[in-house]
């Protein structure tokens, strides 16, 4: 790697007086990026909090190689010396996860509460990831035909890559490496531009448990640096969180180079509210799914379904709701919901709702200006909601990505149904009821890979596995759980016979069971 330095372990650490300069991490250490990088910045502030490095093709390169040089001795090691590693790992996530939570904050924006959530499912994630001896355990046929036996056996890819994004610089990645490397590959991780620093303590922190050096690498950068690692011919799979369209690519281009790709897109998750629901249940629903970590979520809900004489009430209590939620930095101890993450995403999403008003729909609350402070620092939104919406309007088929709430009128549980069935995503959705009947139709009939009965946000926990349908997601299996086992393996079919003398001769027929 030309030109390139060590940096001190510590440099990816933000202090009070200047931005923390961040390196890459290859093969078990830090290095400097040979091109100019990127502002990080803290978006309760807009100030600079950090700068990142722009990966070029020769350090995409680099660790491929540093990755590609260790996978093979990894994935002969023990399966019991793995676990060692990810118990370890599990420890110090835990151990840590305080200065995690803070780091997440600072760069991302969500309040620390939001930020805690987000580690705790991280740390579900390794911990399903330790059962590696009992996950990769295989099967066996004895005597399936006179003398031969089966067995069948899960081997690793090799070197593997995660590009994942800003909403949970934490959470998405360990949906991927802990399990991928658990199963015997190798890691690049090539996080969001910004809130990357979170990237680097972990892979200090994989460095701490006993991983070896090149089985975990962080390649900062940004589109050119993810189709860097799409394109390379020495990484055997891909798992991408983001937008549709590029899902959409990712998807495209990786099967053309031979790779294994699980791209997940964008959402649209309908919660849909019957009249027998509890309406103040559904309302705190509704709020809480809809407005945390300021709607930056891919299983946010951004559409409520409001069936018949639910709708009128419904909209008062979530509008209630709504304005009485606390918005303000990460550093404030009572703020329940912080800014958007860029300045980019607060006029995109200002936009979005200068539109709708527009086109004619109800703006019930507007937050464009009710959470900016006085000092005009940052990128602020706060929680607005949208009544009378119609499927035809922008603010309804656009995925906003912010703290923007709409309410569809529906007269009937059908017309719900015909709602969620037309939309092109396909993530999650979920119903408010007290109809068995209705939920379990509600389960059946929705195309979607994630419900949630009088549950908002139905992310299944990592013993299963989560995957959107339609234009949610692109790829043959889900992530974590036994799908993302599957992904990060190879199944291999052993037939064995061992020699016995009264079989002798040469047999041209086709192999049949005897």
């Amino acid at each position: 790697m030309s030109g390139a330095g060590e940096t001190p372990v510590e440099s990816h650490r933000a202090t009070d007086s200047a931005p923390c300069e961040l390196a890459h991490w290859i093969g078990g250490r830090p290095v400097r990026g040979g091109e100019p990088g990127v502002d990080v910045l803290d978006p309760a502030t807009g100030a600079v909090v950090a700068r990142a490095p722009l990966a070029v093709a020769s350090e995409v390169d680099a660790a491929v190689d540093a990755a590609a040089a260790v996978q093979r001795g990894w994935g002969e090691t023990s399966l019991a010396r793995r676990a060692v590693v990810l118990f370890a790992f599990r420890e110090l996530v835990n151990t840590n996860r305080e200065e995690l939570a803070a780091t997440i904050s600072r760069e991302h924006g969500k309040v620390l509460g939001d930020a805690r959530g987000e580690v705790a499912r991280g740390l579900d994630a390794i911990e399903f990831a330790c059962g590696i001896p009992h996950l990769l355990r295989g099967g066996a046929t004895a005597q399936a035909s006179t003398g031969i036996d089966l067995r069948d056996v899960r081997q690793p890819l090799g070197v593997v890559a995660g590009i994942t994004p800003f909403n949970f610089p934490l959470m998405v990645p360990m949906w991927m490496h802990p399990l991928a490397i658990a199963a015997g590959n190798a890691f690049i991780l090539k996080p969001s531009e910004q809130d990357p620093s979170v990237s680097m303590r972990v892979a200090e922190l994989w460095r701490q448990a006993g991983l070896p050096d090149g089985l975990f690498n962080v390649l900062h950068g940004d589109a050119d640096a993810a189709a860097a690692l799409v394109d390379h011919r020495g990484v055997a799979a891909v798992s991408f969180v983001g937008s549709t369209p590029v899902a959409r690519r990712v998807h495209e281009v990786g099967r053309i180079t031979g790779k294994r790709v699980q791209a997940l897109g964008g959402a649209k998750n309908h919660l849909v509210v019957l009249p027998d629901a509890d309406l103040e249940q559904a309302a705190d629903a509704a709020a809480s799914a809809a407005y945390g970590s300021a709607g930056q979520r891919c299983m946010a809900v951004s559409v409520v379904v409001a069936v018949g004489e639910a709708a009128t009430p419904l909209v008062a209590e979530i509008a209630a709701r709504a304005r009485a939620i606390r918005v303000g930095p990460w550093t404030d101890p009572e703020a329940e919901m912080g800014p958007v993450v860029s300045a980019a995403a607060r006029d995109r999403i200002v936009r979005a709702i200068e539109g709708a008003v527009v086109a004619g729909a109800d703006l019930v609350v507007d937050g464009r200006m009710s959470a900016a402070p006085a000092d005009g620092g940052g990128f602020w939104v706060g929680p607005t909601l949208f009544d009378r919406v119609e499927p035809e309007q922008a603010i309804y088929a656009e995925e906003i990505f912010g703290p923007v709430l709409v309410v569809v009128r529906v007269a009937g549980f059908d017309a719900a149904l015909e709602l969620i069935r037309a939309n092109p995503y396909g993530n999650g959705a979920s119903i408010f009821t007290a109809d068995g009947g209705a939920a379990r139709e509600f389960e059946s009939a929705v195309p979607a890979g994630a419900i949630g009965v009088n549950v908002p946000i139905p992310i299944p926990v990592s013993y299963h596995s989560f995957g959107g349908w339609k234009d949610s997601m692109f790829g043959e299996q889900g992530v974590y759980g036994d799908a993302g086992v599957s992904f990060y393996t190879r199944l291999k079919v052993i037939t064995s016979r061992w020699p016995d003398s009264a079989r002798r001769g040469v047999d041209l027929g086709f192999p049949a069971s005897e």
